[in-house]
Parts: C-alpha cells; structure tokens; sequence
C-alpha cells in the first residue's frame, strides 16, 4: 500500500491507532512509565522507559522478554514477517529470572540492567546460540569458547541477550552482485518503512529489528558503511566509533585496520549508554589499548539541548546535489543546525578517494584474519578455500542469487607482508590525516552531511543499488562516525552524518543529540500488528 507519502505497510488509521496507543512523547524519544494496569508498552521504548518500569515495579526483566518475544513472533516472523532475527537465545527467560532476583536483593549493575538486547549473528557468544556471519557453512560450527569481549561487557553490565539478527552474509565480502540483508542461513531482511526496500547491510538484521522495536537496541558491526547505512536506511541513531574503542576479540573479522562494532538504537541517548556498556581495553585485541584511557566513562554527559550552538562543522558540499529527494531533508537539517547555533563552513571530502586501495586492503586482510578465526574456532571448514568448496557444493542453497567472487580474490592475494598491500595500507593511512588535517585548518568540531539516499528495492538479479554514500571517509580513517534522523524522503527515512576525529563520541553524541532535541525527526514504521502474549 501507498500514499502520496510513500510507502506504507498498513493505512493511517491503524498507524493513528500506534500513535494514540503511545501518546505523544512515545514518538519523540519514549513513551512515559505507566501503571502496571495500563500494560507495558515496547513501540519506541528507550531504555530509560524501561529501566523506570523495573525500578518502579511497573514489570519485571521476564516479563520484558516474553513481551519482546511475542513482538518478535507477531512481526518478524509472521505479519510483516522482516526476518531480522535469525535465532533466538533459548537462556534468555532464565537470565531475565537472575537479574530480576538480583534486582530484588537490591543489586542493579548499570542502565542495561535487565534490559533485552540484539546482536549481530557475527558476534560470538559462548552458550546454546550458534555464531555463523550467515552462512551454512558454520551452522556446525563448535561453539565459541568464550564470549566475544564485547558481549562479556553486555552481560557484566546486566544486558540481556535476547538473540542474534540476519546480516548480509560475511559482513558483505562475498560478491560484487549481493543482496544486503539475504544470507544463506536467515534468507532475505526486510525494511519495516517498506518491505520491498532494502534494509541495507551489513548489519540488516540489527537496524530493522530496532526499527520495528523487536527489542531495546541492538549491535551492529562496521567495516565500512555497515552500521551507518542500515541505520540510515532504517530511520535510527548508529555509531561507528573509532577503531579501537570497542575490542574486536571473538567478531568474525573482515579487516583488523577498519572493523568495529556499535550501537544501533532508536536515540541517541540509548547510543550514548550502549556505546559505554561496551567499551573498555582488551588485552586480546591490540587496537584497544588506549580504549581505558580514552573512553568516557558516561557519554551522557555530552547530551545538552544546545550542544550545537557555536559549533563549527564542516558541509561536506561534495555530498550535495547528487540526489534531490536526500537534498529535500538535509537542506532544512542544515537550516535547523544554523538555527541552533551551528557555523557551518564549506568544505569538500572525496568519500571515493581511497576506494582501490581499501579494497586491496580489505581483501588482503580478510583472507589473513578470517583463515586465523577459522583456525582458533575449529571444525569442518578451516580456511577460505574450505568456505569456497562448501558454497560450490551447496549452491542451490548458498548462491542462488549472486555468487563468490570477492572470496576469490582475497583467496588469490598473499602474506600480509607484500609490497601490494604495504602499499595500499599506506594510501588508506591517509585519510586519517586528510580528515585531522582538515578539522584542525579549519578548526571545525565535526564534518557533516547526508549519510545516504533513501533505501533501494530490493533486487536479486542486479544487486545492491545505493546511490549516495558518506560512510567511507571515516571508515578508512578509523574515526568515529554517527548518523541520525533527519527526515523523509518519500516516506523513506534520511540520515544526517557527523563524523569527527578519533576518540571524539562524546563531541559527535552531543551535536547528534541537540540535532535530535531539536527537530525529533525519527518516527516508527507504521504497522499496528496484534501481538498475543503467553
């Protein structure tokens, strides 16, 4: 169905009916704690929302997970069926139980505290769930000796792990033709703005499920363009933070130069809590060791309502005028930030000026460091030429759409020690410093501009067809890099971008934040499914 709006998946009056069912301040950030009489109520809850309910006896953490698995049945699985989530934790009612008892005896760990969250079914986790990146081929995989580093963070932080989300299969290092968010082993995810669109990729799975308020936040992963873009796709806040902060220990790898995880939420005041839950040094991954000292420990401290005013910010002009419908929503974004206070400077960044060389790198990378996770993981396939055979003997089933042909180009380039990718290394060194360079000659807080464009149709024939991107200058770079809300193209939501040097989330969570405050531009998908709850 369709308006004059755009897509929709169900008309205005049931879209009226969420609404109402919300109230006002639901839309804009979280609905307020109700009574335990007048239910519970997950469409747009933040964590503050529902860690208000558990304080105030409102519900339980298990009564949380049972709400939001009954969500996920009602809308993931049936009804719009988005097919975010790949596999459920079949521990998590019981540990919803423990910390609920904890809660009772009077120890609450953090914010997160019994508050459900999804993760990327690339992120190891050492229980009952399988970790796959999507692909058959590990579906009988051993089962990780430990948590990835992060996830031991999620849980000492008292998160509940609620399940793991779809993903484009291999963090979308296989073909050049991909689908994003179809892999072999969850099949295809769909945008909850429109279920014929794309929910973009890599981290499909994790923006829609947050989309759709399958559950509190979620994690994503980013080697370039996988956090930001589905969170633009998806109409939410995503943060890639600066390689480094958040350990990479126990995350099926693409490349050790480039990968990180980050928050994928609904505002950017959950980004700023998820964001500290997980970051901190890890003695397993080397990026890590000034993560203590450079970590804040409470980035809600930047979240101020005029955070942008007298800010200096870069217009990556260059990003301008190559879509007219993403131009329709940044331009008034760029009134707003004016408005606020903002100084906005002129400046130009080539987002493609290191495409060949980062490639070259990714490739070389992603054979050394993916053929190393194989190894420690153990089990039937052992390296990338094991991974090949299997897709090529399962086919029907792994390659119906689009085909290998990235996993055979890393697979032909050698030790990370030739010329060829000492070379290209080099080149993406870069853009960290065209990025300093830049912020400090023009002595700017962050650059901004248009995430992307409006998410595409999906298409198995032709592959992947995004028009617009400015999630390459900081994935290159290393530094960190957040996307919000800003409006609607069409009925498909556009993203804002603020990218700034290394180690500065707290400076980027407050401009997002005060952007936020400002407009509250982000609004939930329009579905009103019926939800039975056991």
């Amino acid at each position: 169905m369709s308006t004059a709006d755009g897509p929709l998946l169900v008309d205005r009056r049931s879209f009226l009916g969420v609404g109402l069912a919300l109230g006002t301040t639901a839309l804009l950030g979280g609905p307020k704690v109700a009574p335990r009489t007048q239910g519970l109520v997950l469409e747009e809850a933040t964590i503050d929302y529902l860690r208000a309910g558990l304080a105030a006896g409102g519900w339980t953490s298990v009564e949380l997970v049972r709400r939001y698995l009954a969500r996920i049945r009602a809308i993931d699985q049936a009804g719009p069926k988005l097919n975010s989530v790949i596999e459920l934790n079949p521990e998590a009612l019981a540990i919803a139980q423990a910390l609920d008892a904890e809660r009772k005896a009077g120890k609450v760990r953090g914010p997160l505290h019994g508050i459900p969250v999804l993760i990327k079914d690339n992120i190891d986790t050492a229980d009952r769930m399988k970790t796959t990146a999507g692909s058959l081929a590990m579906v009988d995989a051993p089962t990780p000796k430990e948590d990835a580093f992060i996830v031991q963070q999620l849980r000492a932080a008292g998160a509940v792990i609620l399940g793991k989300t779809n993903l484009s299969e291999w963090a979308n290092l296989r073909s050049t033709r991909s689908s994003s968010g179809w892999s072999g082993r969850g099949g295809q995810t769909r945008n909850p703005y429109a279920l014929d669109r794309s929910p973009s990729g890599s981290s499909s799975g994790s923006g829609a499920a947050v989309a759709a308020s399958l559950c509190a936040v979620a994690v994503g992963t980013e080697t370039d363009g996988s956090v930001v873009s589905p969170a633009n796709a998806n109409g939410l806040v995503g943060l890639k933070p600066t390689v480094g902060l958040l350990s990479r220990s126990g995350i099926i790898p693409i490349s050790h130069t480039q990968d990180t995880a980050g928050p994928m939420t609904r505002t950017v005041r959950d980004a700023a809590l998820l964001l500290g839950a997980m970051a901190g040094s890890d003695p397993k991954d080397a990026a890590t060791r000034e993560a203590d000292a450079r970590r804040d420990k409470d980035y809600t401290r930047f979240l101020v309502k005029d955070g942008l005013k007298g800010a200096r910010l870069g217009l990556v002009k260059n990003l301008l005028g190559a879509h007219a419908q993403v131009d329709s929503v940044i331009l008034p974004a760029l009134e707003v930030l004016k408005a606020q206070g903002a100084i906005l400077v002129d400046v130009e960044l080539k987002s493609t000026a290191y495409d060949d060389a980062e490639l070259e790198v990714l490739l070389f990378e992603f054979k050394a460091d993916l053929n190393a996770y194989f190894a420690k993981r153990g089990g039937s396939v052992k390296d990338l030429v094991g991974l090949m055979a299997f897709n090529e003997a399962h086919r029907a089933k792994e390659m119906p759409f689009f085909g290998q042909e990235l996993l055979q180009q890393a697979q032909a380039k050698g030790p990370l020690t030739e010329p060829a990718y000492l070379k290209a290394l080099e080149t993406c060194a870069q853009a960290r410093r065209d990025i300093e360079g830049l912020l400090e000659k023009r002595q700017l807080q962050a650059l901004v501009g248009p995430t992307g464009g409006p998410a595409w149709l999906i298409d198995h024939v032709n592959g992947d067809s995004s028009s617009l991107s400015f999630s390459s200058p900081a994935a290159v770079a290393g530094c960190p890099h957040i996307t919000l809300p800003a409006g609607f193209a069409l009925g498909l939501p556009v993203g804002l971008s603020f990218v700034g040097g290394p180690w500065q989330e707290g400076r980027l969570l407050g401009l997002a934040y005060a952007y936020e405050q400002a407009t509250r531009a982000r609004k939930a998908p329009r579905f009103a499914p019926t939800i039975a709850v056991p």
